[in-house]
């Protein structure tokens, strides 16, 4: 299994693995595929979203959700939080595009199926808190996965980071609680590697969203450190469409 290798060997076999089309995956409003992944003599799966199956967004640049792809998992990387699944950009098939791990799960379950469970609500917040600071505009609840170990993932992220205000998530039961200590901590040395161009992953980082978006990712991080609670929904639309 794919998942349970070292990361960097996961990363190594997204990169060099040879890919074969399975199929398009039917629910995604991007062309998505899923993929095997020949390595020597074994085979993994992954999910491929090319950069000209990109449905045109007016408020995001075209052919930019792989790149922003990428960027979550960098960020979910510099926190040790575990939150998006490794992810590479490559050529594949039809073009450049985003190549994730495929994290096996029962597709029957949601975030709605652990939303009131003790044991998940740690994890919960940690997702919670990385769509406020990364702006998460789509987390529906079919974004949130679990593992074999309990582990919740999330995914999908291509459209994340933009300047203006644009989360909409499902994930609203944290709102005006205090944020764990732990994580505050966490965010805070994120906060203060965002301005460390010294940092191996933020050379790529300015590759993949522009210093507007750095800047205004590095704001949402320090208001979170400043009123330590997690933000309430403002006027407007805060849920995706649809739920799941």
């Amino acid at each position: 299994m794919l998942m349970s290798l070292p990361t960097a060997d996961i990363l190594r076999i997204l990169a060099d693995g040879t890919l074969e089309t399975e199929g398009l995956v039917p629910w995604g409003s991007n062309y998505t595929f899923l993929m095997t992944v020949c390595d020597q003599d074994e085979e993994h799966q992954a999910i491929y979203k090319p950069r000209q199956g990109e449905r045109p967004l007016w408020d995001f640049a075209s052919g930019s959700l792989c790149l922003r792809e990428r960027a979550a998992y960098l960020l979910s990387e510099a926190l040790a939080w575990q939150i998006v699944p490794p992810t590479i950009l490559r050529e594949g098939p039809r073009g450049m595009g985003s190549l994730q791990a495929f994290i096996p799960h029962d597709p029957e379950e949601n975030f709605f199926n652990f939303q009131n469970q003790p044991e998940f609500q740690a994890q919960l917040q940690r997702i919670a808190l990385f769509d406020i600071f990364t702006n998460n505009a789509d987390r529906k609840g079919g974004h949130v996965i679990r593992d074999d170990n309990d582990h919740l993932w999330g995914i999908d992220h291509g459209i994340c980071f933009h300047t203006e205000y644009k989360l909409r998530s499902v994930i609203w039961d944290f709102a005006g609680q205090p944020i764990a200590t732990a994580d505050l901590a966490d965010m805070a040395q994120l906060a203060a590697d965002l301005q460390d161009e010294t940092r191996p992953w933020m050379p790529e980082l300015q590759q993949l969203i522009s210093q507007r978006e750095i800047k205004a990712l590095g704001k949402r991080i320090n208001l979170l450190l400043t009123q330590q609670t997690f933000i309430t929904p403002g006027p407007g639309r805060h849920y995706p469409w649809p739920l799941v």
